[in-house]
């Protein structure tokens, strides 16, 4: 059992090594690692309030985007509407400018026709009194003397006849 059983020797340069390389390390080694490892622990808390920093930008770019997008869309919705009303406006004017020369047209034609039926019945008239003149001339079976006077009589009975 030798073998499982340290020696004394063997213990004391053990112990002795160990705090040697302990003070080595905390003289040498320790102040550089405990840098390092401080420089990468406020490295990664720099990192951490970057994140949680772009993250809150993030959220407030997003909310903005939100917010425009409603803004265009209202505005799309507005340009809309207002395409409508002028669509509507201008079929209203057109409808209104189409009744104008409707109206316009049809008092032409009624003037028109009036001014052909009082053509017409003075044509008429003129053709009755004519008429009316060579068949009084035949029951009378005589000319007039004149011609003068006869145009003048035909004139006269014109005027004196009435037509509705």
């Amino acid at each position: 059992m030798d073998l499982v059983t340290p020696g004394i020797g063997l213990v004391f340069w053990t112990t002795l090594t160990f705090l040697l390389v302990v003070f080595l390390l905390i003289k040498f080694a320790w102040k550089p690692v405990l840098g390092m490892i401080n420089e990468r622990n406020k490295s990664i808390e720099d990192s951490l309030k970057l994140a949680e920093t772009t993250k809150a930008e993030m959220a407030k770019l997003q909310a903005d985007n939100e917010k425009l997008l409603a803004e265009a869309r209202k505005e799309r919705d507005n340009l809309l509407k207002e395409a409508r009303e002028m669509k509507d406006q201008m079929i209203a004017q057109a409808k209104a400018d189409a009744t104008v020369e409707a109206n316009k047209i049809m008092a032409a034609a009624k003037v028109s026709i009036e001014n052909e039926k009082n053509q017409a019945m003075q044509d008429l008239k003129n053709q009755v009194a004519i008429l009316s003149f060579e068949i009084a001339e035949k029951v009378i079976g005589k000319e007039l003397e004149n011609k003068k006077v006869s145009d003048e009589i035909i004139d006269e009975s014109v005027k004196k006849f009435k037509f509705n």
